[in-house]
């Protein structure tokens, strides 16, 4: 270990290599409710050429190498295993280079979601993937699990916003995925590695694409006295040809904790409600408006109400975006759950989910996409009562396998990390999982980045079960 923090400082300085306990027990967990994960030497570079030396550093020592950015990850895609070489990638926190003209920016990885919108608003653009993590994740996050967010129905998931990416491979080497021209002959290697969650490698500069602010935009509240009917209303919406910028539903537990603690002016004698957005031109967002509003009152809409003011519309979406914070009144610990089903099934599987979760004695409040079926329960527990966070898993597990049976995927956009690995043989067959590794394999032929996430046991170049294990004399 002295000689890999030796190279290491030699490669940066020495305040940009930490190796304390405090440093590597903070780096051992992301914001997911797995553990387990033991923290080798922690790198912060500040460009390309660290990063790059860092790689070869690791690869000369045999030790594996995680990526890591905010640490708001919710399947433990940065929880290192094995005590790798934790590459953090907060430091690389600058914009580049804005192109109105072409719309797209160079940022580095490290840059805050929101900051570049920030940055981009008196431009008159701004980055259209928005997780409710967006104050503090970062786009190399982003792209390492092809985040989503409430806006992502119209303008598509982060792989849509991604143009071109600079990347460093396991070996070292440097390389360009993607183009900024019109064509890109052969294979889409930039797709491959957006939502790789770090196991081809690291970006280092990312290309992302500018999205036009809408001329006008008009937000809706809709209340229901059921989830089914607020389901079956966006059902509704998409099936008459209209496409929102966002459909977002909560159901009353979380419409009630939100409204307790932001105070937006959300019902709390409703048993659901909808939140649509529409944008374009001042008369189409009209119309669409009009249209989403009949039919939610067709679908038994208790009342509909449109924000009146840009204050009122940013109130409304930050209660929507705090709802995760907001149910520390009822509980200190949630289970967030992410999985995708068909939209026409959207309100059985929720039946289903209260189902489960009053089966294993535990409390669920339901807040998801609607409009592209990325259903986010989540599960309250107290950590500190025995047995709760097992009867929490085996929820999950239950949650898991009914999304599944309906025609639904694991992730829509936490990533597999090491929530969901062990159902990855449940939604593929072994070919497909065979492909998968031989794909990550052309990248890394050692399986050292970020070994031991996503790809089951089996159908892994990575030696799982050994990487769960302390190495022997890693605390040096």
């Amino acid at each position: 270990m002295d000689a890999l923090l030796a190279d290491l400082r030699s490669a940066l300085s020495d305040d940009r290599v930490r190796y304390d306990a405090a440093q590597r027990s903070l780096i051992a967990h992301d914001a997911s409710v797995f553990d387990g994960g033991v923290s080798g030497p922690v790198c912060y570079p500040v460009d390309t050429s660290e990063v790059q030396a860092i790689m070869r550093i690791a690869l000369t020592h045999g030790r594996a190498v995680v990526p890591r950015g905010a640490g708001t990850g919710l399947a433990g895609g940065a929880i290192p295993l094995g005590a790798p070489v934790v590459i953090a990638m907060t430091k690389m926190n600058a914009i580049l280079d804005v192109d109105l003209d072409n719309r797209v920016a160079w940022v580095e990885p490290g840059v805050i979601n929101l900051d570049l919108s920030r940055h981009l608003r008196p431009m008159g653009f701004h980055f259209a993937p928005d997780p409710s993590s967006q104050q503090v994740c970062t786009i190399g996050g982003n792209v390492a699990n092809n985040s989503g967010g409430p806006h992502c129905l119209a303008y598509g998931v982060t792989d849509a916003h991604v143009v071109s990416l600079e990347i460093v491979l396991p070996s070292g080497e440097v390389g360009t995925l993607g183009t900024l021209g019109p064509d890109d002959h052969g294979l889409d290697l930039r797709g491959a590695f957006v939502g790789s969650e770090g196991t081809l490698g690291i970006a280092t500069k990312v290309a992302v694409r500018l999205t036009k602010n809408p001329p006008a935009v008009r937000t809706l509240l809709l209340s229901f006295a059921s989830v089914r009917d607020a389901a079956n209303t966006v059902s509704d919406v998409i099936a008459n040809g209209i496409v929102p910028a966002a459909m977002e539903v909560m159901d009353q537990k979380i419409t009630i904790a939100v409204e307790n603690f932001v105070g937006a002016g959300y019902p709390l004698d409703a048993a659901a409600v909808l939140l649509a957005e529409v944008e374009g031109l001042e008369g189409g967002a009209d119309i669409d408006a009009e249209r989403i509003s009949d039919l939610g009152r067709a679908n038994g809409a208790t009342n509909v109400r449109q924000a009146e003011s840009d204050e009122e519309r940013a109130l409304l979406w930050k209660g929507r975006k705090t709802a995760f914070g907001a149910i520390a009144q009822i509980k200190p610990d949630y289970y967030l759950h992410d999985t995708v089903v068909p939209r026409s099934a959207l309100a059985d599987v929720l039946e289903t989910i209260y189902d489960i979760a009053k089966r294993h004695d535990l409390i669920v409040m339901n807040v998801f996409h609607a409009g592209d079926g990325n259903l986010h329960p989540l599960l309250l527990f107290d950590a500190r009562i025995e047995g709760e966070l097992e009867r929490v898993h085996a929820a999950g597990a239950d949650i898991l396998r009914a999304c599944l049976a309906v025609g639904g995927v694991l992730s829509g956009e936490h990533g597999i990390g090491v929530e969901k690995q062990g159902y990855m043989e449940e939604l593929f067959s072994a070919d497909d999982l065979d492909h998968q590794n031989r794909l990550r394999k052309a990248f890394d032929p050692a399986c050292r980045a970020n070994p031991g996430k996503v790809l089951p046991m089996g159908h892994s170049c990575a030696d799982i079960q050994a990487l769960r294990a302390v190495p022997t004399g890693v605390w040096g």
